[in-house]
């Protein structure tokens, strides 16, 4: 018969491995979801591809890893200083071309001494460009069509844009969708494209 009283020897707890297994086993389930909800429906609605040439550095340079959003413009149009993905003329054969949108359906675009003109009026840019060079045949004033997009590479002078008369204004149909990430090795070049 066992006396009562203080009893100074640790007692053993029994630890339920099965619970800790089944805590660790939701957890698990509740991160990984997320990001296979996410990588699921990013290709099932857009793409991934590289940046050919550096028409569009410093943002995004040649064979950088960008991805694509095809659903946006089923949903919503192209805004001005939207990065496109776009065919050009609509060719299937041809690579994806990346090019920031600068004028919009129906309106005016003309190139002189380097700056840009919409319906007459200087366009102020957000970001720091090139003066251009070229105009091409944006030397003219050009009138967009009510499906019509103006587009120009970041590297203004190095970029083969709107300005090219085998590209020339860039038709919604010919949008293949947004460049919305960029993708790199280095940290500080991978992340939202602005």
């Amino acid at each position: 018969m066992r006396k009562r009283g203080l009893d100074f020897r640790k007692k053993r707890k029994k630890t339920n491995h099965a619970k800790i297994i089944r805590e660790f086993s939701s957890w698990a389930f509740w991160i990984f979801l997320p990001i296979f909800a996410a990588v699921a429906l990013m290709y099932a609605f857009g793409f991934r591809t590289n940046v050919i040439g550096n028409a569009m550095e410093p943002g995004l340079y040649s064979n950088q890893q960008i991805m694509i959003n095809r659903l946006v413009y089923q949903i919503s149009e192209p805004k001005r200083g939207d990065v496109i993905a776009f065919l050009p003329n609509g060719n299937d054969n041809s690579h994806y071309y990346i090019k920031r949108v600068v004028a919009m359906p129906g309106e005016t675009v003309r190139i002189t001494d380097g700056q840009i003109y919409i319906d007459g009026e200087r366009f102020v840019e957000d970001g720091d460009y090139d003066k251009i060079a070229v105009p091409g045949i944006a030397e003219n004033e050009i009138k967009l069509s009510d499906d019509e997009y103006f587009v120009l590479g970041d590297n203004r002078n190095f970029s083969e844009d709107s300005r090219s008369g085998n590209i020339g204004p860039v038709k919604e149909s010919y949008i293949i969708g947004k460049v919305w990430f960029k993708l790199s090795k280095k940290l500080e070049n991978m992340g939202f494209v602005k």
